[in-house]
This record gives C-alpha cells, sequence and structure tokens, in this order.
C-alpha cells in the first residue's frame, strides 16, 4: 500500500510540473509569437526603411537658384558650376592642420583660404564637408584625382556658384548670397520650408537675394542611391528632379543706374528715382558701392576690414538706411502743409530783412540782406528762409508733424527690400519718448523754427523723400515703391506682375496742389536751379537743398575751404518730369558737395534726359558733372539705345541646370574621382 501511494504521489508531482513546463513553453510562445507580430506588422514599414536605409542612401538636389534681372531683362545675377575642394572633419584619419599641409603640396591654398575655412569651420558640425578651397582649375582637380587616395575625408564636389557679372554696379539692390550659418539654420529648421532647404548651403544675405529667397530659392529635389556596405555610391535606384528658382526681373533700369553711379564718381550720397503713377524704382543709388562677389564664398579678413572700416562707408545703404536734414527740399511740403491748414495763402507778403529773430536767437537768411517781400512762389523759386522760419513758429511741431506724417516723412514706406530706416519727424510725443531726462524731454519753442527750412531734428532717408515727391506729382496719390516689377516662373514661363495697389489717396486739395507746382516748375525755369535745365526739351518741377552737417555758431560765417571735407553741407535735390505728366520723381543727396543747385541738380537732369528723351550724356558730360563744374549739360548727348552693354567686359559663366549631375571629370585627360 506505501508503495502504491509513493508512485501515486509521484505521478501527481510529475503532472503538475508538466503542467507548469507546458503553461511556461505556451507564455514563451505566446510572447514569440507577440513580438513577431509587432516587428513584422505593427513595426514593418518603420523597420523596412530602416533596412532599406543600410543599403541606400538619400541625396537632395539642391536647385539651380533663379536669376535676377533688370526691366529689359540685363541678367544681374546668375549661377555657374565650378569644383570644390572639401574636408569632411570627422571622417579625417590625420589630424587636420597635418591634412590642410599635405593638400596644399598638391592644390595651391593660400593664407586666406585657411582662414575662410576656420571660419565657417567653426560655424558647421563635424559632419558636414567644409569647402577649404573653390574653383579649383581642371588641372588641380585632376592632381588632386590622382592622389586621393592620400586623403580619407576629403573630397571634390561640383557645386554652383552665384555671380554678380557688373559687380559693384546696383549692389545695394541686388545684395548677395552667403554660407548659412548657424542662426539661419536654426531658423529654417523651425520654418515650415526646413524640407526645403536640405543640401543648401547657401542663402540671400541682403537686397533682392534676401527678400526674395522663397521665389529665388526654387524646390529641392531627391536621387536615392543604392550603397555598397562602406557607404560608396553604386547606383541611382529613383529621383525626383529639382526645381530651379523663378527669375526675378526688378523695376530698376541698369543703364539708367549706370549713368547716376558714374555721374557720383568718387562722391557719397544716395539718389532714388521712381514712376509717381505706378512706385516702380528706376534707380536706387548709393555710392560708394562694393562687390558682392566678395561675400559669395565667404568675404576674407582683408576684404572685410576694408570695407567695415572704410570712413566712407561702402556697406551702408544710403539709399535705404542713411538719414539726412532735408533742408530746403523741405520748403515746398511746408508751403503746402500752410494752404492746406490755412496758415498762409499764396499770395501773403512776408518781410526778409535776412534774418529771423526769436528771443535772442538770430536765425539768418540763405540770402545777406534778405529777399525783401516774399510771397509763397517766390519763397520757393528763390528758397527764401526767413519766410519759412515764421511759417514754423505758426504751424508749430505738431502740426508739422500732422501734415508731414501722412505724406511718409519719418514713416516706413514698406519697399520690399529689407532694412529700411524710419528717420525722425519730431513731434512733443517723439521727444518725450525719445529721451530720458525731463529737462531733454521738453519742447522748446526755439527748436521748432530750424524744423521749416528742413534743418534741426528732421531726418529722413532719400526713399522717403523721394516717395514724398511722387505723391505729390501723382496729385496725392501715394503708391508703394517696389524694386520687383514681376516674378517669371521658371516651368510655365508666366509673368507674375508685382503690381502694387494705392496705399491710399491724400485729401489734398487740387488748388492748393497747383501752387506748389507751379513754384516748383519756377524753381527750375527761373530758380536756384534754372541752369541745369537749361535747353531742355521738356519742363519739370525742382526744389534745391543745401543741408547743414554741424550748426554754425551766430558770428562765424560758413566757408567751405576752411572747414573739414565731411563736414562740409550736403547737395540735394527734388524733382519731377514732365511736369504736366510725370513719368520719373526723384530725391537726392550728394555728401558734403555744397550746393544742391550746384551739385546735385546737374545729375537729375541728365536722369530726366535719359528717360523723358532715351539720351546718354557725353563722356565729357559726364565727367565735368562728377567734378561739379557742369550745370547744363555740355558735349552732344548720344541715344541711350546706341551705349553698347555691357559697359565694361564682364566674365558671366555659362549657366548650369543641374549641378548635381555635372560630370565631375576635368575636360583635361584627368583620373576619374
Amino acid at each position: 500500500m506505501r508503495v502504491i501511494r509513493n508512485i501515486e504521489g509521484d505521478l501527481r508531482r510529475f503532472r503538475s510540473r508538466m503542467m507548469v513546463v507546458t503553461a511556461a513553453i505556451l507564455v514563451a510562445f505566446l510572447v514569440l509569437v507577440l513580438r513577431l507580430f509587432y516587428l513584422q506588422v505593427i513595426r514593418y514599414d518603420d523597420l523596412n526603411e530602416q533596412a532599406e536605409n543600410n543599403r541606400t542612401a538619400i541625396v537632395p538636389i539642391v536647385p539651380n537658384r533663379g536669376v535676377i534681372m533688370d526691366r529689359n531683362g540685363v541678367v544681374l545675377a546668375t549661377n555657374y558650376s565650378a569644383y570644390t575642394l572639401e574636408i569632411t572633419p570627422s571622417k579625417l584619419v590625420a589630424p587636420l592642420e597635418e591634412v590642410i599641409d599635405q593638400l596644399a603640396s598638391v592644390v595651391e591654398i593660400q593664407s586666406r583660404d585657411k582662414r575662410r575655412f576656420k571660419k565657417q569651420l567653426d560655424e558647421s558640425k563635424s559632419f558636414e564637408s567644409v569647402p577649404i578651397r573653390n574653383r579649383l582649375s581642371d588641372e588641380e582637380v585632376a592632381r588632386f584625382a590622382a592622389q586621393r587616395y592620400r586623403f580619407p575625408g576629403v573630397e571634390i564636389k561640383a557645386r554652383l556658384f552665384r555671380n554678380y557679372p557688373y559687380n559693384e554696379l546696383a549692389s545695394h539692390v541686388i545684395g548677395y548670397i552667403g554660407r548659412i550659418n548657424q542662426a539661419e539654420k536654426a531658423k529654417i529648421e523651425e520654418s515650415e520650408d526646413s524640407g526645403n532647404y536640405r543640401g543648401t548651403d547657401y542663402i540671400g544675405k541682403l537686397g533682392v537675394e534676401q527678400s526674395y529667397e522663397a521665389q529665388l530659392h526654387g524646390v529641392t529635389g531627391v536621387q536615392q542611391m543604392e550603397t555598397s556596405a562602406g557607404g560608396r555610391a553604386v547606383r541611382r535606384l529613383n529621383s525626383s528632379q529639382a526645381v530651379p528658382g523663378n527669375s526675378v526681373v526688378l523695376s530698376i533700369d541698369i543703364k539708367l543706374q549706370k549713368l547716376v553711379e558714374d555721374l557720383y564718381g568718387k562722391r557719397r550720397g544716395a539718389l532714388v528715382a521712381l514712376d509717381p503713377k505706378t512706385g516702380e524704382i528706376l534707380a536706387f543709388v548709393s555710392k560708394p558701392t562694393f562687390d558682392p562677389n566678395l561675400f559669395v564664398d565667404g568675404i576674407d579678413f582683408e576684404n572685410w576690414q576694408a570695407l567695415n572700416e572704410s570712413p566712407d562707408k561702402p556697406l551702408l545703404n544710403r539709399a535705404l538706411r542713411g538719414t539726412y536734414p532735408p533742408g530746403s527740399t523741405y520748403k515746398p511740403f511746408m508751403a503746402l502743409a500752410a494752404l492746406q491748414t490755412g496758415k498762409r495763402s499764396e499770395k501773403t507778403l512776408i518781410p526778409d530783412p535776412g534774418f529771423f529773430m526769436f528771443g535772442n536767437h538770430r536765425f539768418r537768411d540763405d540770402k545777406e540782406g534778405g529777399h525783401g517781400m516774399v510771397d509763397m512762389y517766390k519763397s520757393i523759386v528763390e528758397s527764401c528762409d526767413t519766410y519759412y522760419y515764421t511759417l514754423a513758429r505758426d504751424l508749430g511741431v505738431d502740426l508739422i508733424h500732422e501734415q508731414m506724417k501722412p505724406l511718409g516723412f519719418g514713416q516706413i514706406t514698406g519697399i520690399d527690400i529689407l532694412g529700411e530706416s524710419r528717420g525722425v519727424l519730431p513731434s512733443t510725443e517723439w521727444k518725450r519718448n525719445t529721451y530720458k531726462k525731463p529737462e531733454q524731454q521738453r519742447w522748446y519753442s526755439g527748436e521748432t523754427i530750424s524744423l521749416g527750412i528742413g534743418q534741426g531734428y528732421n531726418s529722413f532717408t532719400m526713399l522717403q523723400i523721394a516717395h514724398a515727391t511722387a505723391t505729390l506729382a501723382n496729385n496725392g496719390l501715394k503708391m508703394a515703391p517696389h524694386l520687383v516689377r514681376e516674378v517669371v516662373d521658371v516651368e510655365t514661363k508666366v509673368a507674375a506682375l508685382v503690381a502694387k495697389e494705392p496705399i491710399g489717396q491724400l485729401p489734398l486739395n487740387p488748388e492748393n496742389l497747383e501752387v506748389i507746382k507751379r513754384g516748383m516748375v519756377g524753381v527750375n525755369i527761373e530758380g536756384t536751379s534754372a541752369s541745369s535745365f537749361v535747353g531742355a526739351q521738356y519742363v519739370s518741377a525742382g526744389k534745391t537743398g543745401t543741408a547743414q552737417v554741424y550748426t554754425i555758431k551766430q558770428n562765424e560765417k560758413y566757408n567751405a575751404s576752411n572747414i573739414d571735407e565731411r563736414m562740409r553741407d550736403h547737395a540735394l535735390f527734388i524733382a519731377y518730369a514732365p511736369a504736366d505728366d510725370p513719368k520719373v520723381a526723384l530725391a537726392m543727396v550728394v555728401e558734403n558737395a555744397g550746393f544742391g543747385a550746384q551739385n546735385a541738380a546737374p545729375i537729375a537732369r541728365r536722369v530726366f534726359d535719359f528717360v523723358i528723351m532715351g539720351q546718354y550724356p557725353a563722356l565729357e558730360d559726364i565727367e565735368a558733372v562728377q567734378k561739379g563744374q557742369a550745370t547744363r549739360p555740355i558735349g552732344k548727348p548720344r541715344p541711350v539705345a546706341s551705349v553698347t552693354w555691357p559697359p565694361k567686359s564682364a566674365d558671366v559663366p555659362e549657366l548650369t541646370s543641374d549641378p548635381v549631375n555635372v560630370d565631375p571629370k576635368p575636360k583635361a585627360a584627368a583620373p576619374a574621382l
């Protein structure tokens, strides 16, 4: 019996153990099934992609950047392909400095190449390739190809480079592209367009290149490549081609731009000329200029130092960011404010003894002995300061501000490039908000007087003054100034006009406008700028201005020869033509040049002859204007159409449509890379 009980107990223990083992096996099998289901069903897409990535690589195809042209189709910014020698730090097997020294024995590498490389290296990640040399010759490509085995982590790439064929011409308008820095990269990664910038190393940094980046960049394509175990490309599996950027057509006439820049010569200043009826800018000049090609590869230290530390400030866009007292060019607008507010009629006579006393301060007139009895017409034609001293007193600073603000003084115009300065249109509120000390916040009545002649706190850009002049010429209809005329779709070739809607119609009395226009016509016929418009086959309207750079003491007399050149008066001029049907309005300044009639109005005359008459000045005339030695044109003008273009030999590289598929083999019989 005892034996039987032992056997039964053993069987029970065996069965229980078998059940435990069976349950464990079933649980393990179930876990295995669930794991297989998870891997093969739930994570199928993800794991399949990872498996594919083990033998494929996704290579972005950077689109060909769109070209920039002037209004007549002259190409101002284009692309060309060239070879670059690039280093990927994470792939190097030797110290970086040693690799660069060895490379220098194969390919010429200058000190500035090393400095530029170091700067770009600091802004890049270790796994990104950084160019140590750009624009390699075919011979250099062949030399490196023969010794490539010595340099793991170093390769030659075919890349697109931006080119500005006319160098310094219109550089402040066109702008330039440059390598994307870390701040820009972070901004791109946070944007909805981040995928479109995969593989892109360069972005618009200034001017139209910056403001129209979205239109110029294009759409990035993709290549799917089969790779070997070592990561070497074997064959192309699939691809979607990049779509080149659209063409951007400027409203600028590059021939006119070139003429104005030549007329300035070595002098500093700015000019904005636009069509009053459309807001299209015909010339947008800032002198001196700079060569945007210097920035494409990353500017070297020597050139950057020369540009950045130059007292002439060539990097400053004077037309957009430079602010100046308007001087006597402000007087027509002051007169208009007087008529609009009823503070003065056109026939009101103001005595001018040659000065205006306010308290103990003597405000001098521009003409010693004065202009006698002055009405509004005479005040504009002869530019009588005393008339406007008294007018400023009668209006007061806040009423002046109220009347000038709608015309655009001290306001952002909204032009289609970035960086516009607001300037200063003073008011009592402005002063309270600008200064911290209570005694500085107070507006003094004496500060109002000089505002009448465009001095004091008044400080505006040439763009603002040109915009106001165009609004006056257009009978109060404000048009938005813009530099881009149309964008041409690269695929459909359809041009989309950038037609700006009017900003608004100012409630200006037509009779008041005619009074001001009549006075400005008189300026160019019998007034301060008449000598520049002798023989003109059209009637124009204008106003000269001479703006002080520093205040002269009451017991001193201005003498330019005794003053440092950079402290001399600025020469200004505003004008539009033809007077009865304006096609062009402009505002300009020639820094430290003295009288506007002598140094600014002659340039405006040549601009009008170009736009209205189709005439280009003679070479001797251009040289004389550069020196301030000509008012009316001299020599025989040439038809604009007869002036050859380009103005000098310009190396315009051949455009490449697909940078990724550029054959990396040099033209000479060099080994394949």
